[in-house]
């Protein structure tokens, strides 16, 4: 299995408006994709930032879905949430392997 991780540290004023976007908006379109299995949104608790910071994780079965979802659909949907929150937000991304 194949884990494609996304830690987002945002804006303490903007929290609410964008966990209720990812869990309404972002999420489904990234999983719409068909690249993804499911999806699971942590808060984490130790941060290395005073801000809120979540990880997204989406699961997918091989590596070769989640670069179809890299070359078909990431730069898109990464655009949409750039645009929304602009300057108010970090983002890092890494692919897991569960073993």
């Amino acid at each position: 299995m194949i884990i494609y991780s996304v830690t987002v540290t945002i804006e303490d004023e903007i929290e609410r408006e964008w966990l209720d976007w990812m869990r309404r908006v972002h999420v489904p379109d990234v999983l719409r994709t068909g690249c993804f299995a499911g999806a699971t949104i942590y808060k984490t608790f130790e941060s290395t930032s005073d801000e809120p910071t979540y990880v997204i994780q989406y699961e997918c079965s091989a590596m070769a879905e989640y670069q179809r979802y890299r070359d078909h659909f990431a730069a898109a949907l990464q655009k949409e949430h750039s645009d929304r929150f602009s300057g108010r937000f970090r983002a890092s991304r890494q692919i897991l392997e569960k073993v």
